[in-house]
């Protein structure tokens, strides 16, 4: 907790205007740092309420929504592995009816654009107006150049499909 509200501190004091936390981390392979959890949730409201920061972090499931929203995360985002599976999709765009919350969509791990445009259209379905996606490039075996490739053409298919919506380059996956 300490480190994430002295870390929302710095961060106030330049042009951010969001905090982006993984309360929910997930692992390939059992043993990794998962995130703290559901008590990470009061650390963000924290993080909120003293440094008028927007808060966001990754959700996989409907009892992470439940959670995220009883906390007023202000953004959601579904990340790459949830993207791939539509039922999951689904099921957090239920959960969502009626919400008034920004989410960001993060492009499928393999690069797939029908799981992509799905789970958009799924959101969307949901009556989320505030909705965008997020291109963090895509998984390769060994890859030498990058740690996920970018494959531009599918985020620039994907934009012309839904043109208004807002594409945010997550340059830390592909670096």
């Amino acid at each position: 907790q300490e480190q994430v509200l002295q870390t929302a501190h710095l961060l106030k004091e330049t042009d951010t205007n969001v905090f982006r936390a993984g309360i929910w981390k997930p692992r390939t392979r059992p043993g990794g740092f998962e995130g703290v959890g559901e008590k990470g949730l009061p650390w963000l409201q924290q993080v909120k309420k003293e440094t008028g920061l927007l808060v966001t972090t990754e959700v996989g499931n409907v009892e992470h929504v439940e959670k995220a929203l009883k906390y007023d995360i202000d953004i959601l985002w579904i990340g790459a592995r949830t993207t791939v599976n539509p039922f999951a999709v689904q099921e957090i765009a239920e959960a969502l009816k009626g919400v008034n919350k920004t989410v960001l969509i993060k492009n499928p791990v393999n690069p797939d654009l029908a799981l992509w445009l799905g789970a958009v259209e799924r959101i969307q379905n949901a009556g989320i107006s505030q909705l965008g996606v997020i291109h963090r490039g895509f998984s390769t075996y060994n890859s030498l150049h990058y740690r996920n490739n970018p494959k531009w053409h599918i985020a620039i298919e994907l934009k012309k499909e839904f043109p208004d919506l807002p594409l945010i380059l997550d340059q830390s996956h592909i670096c």
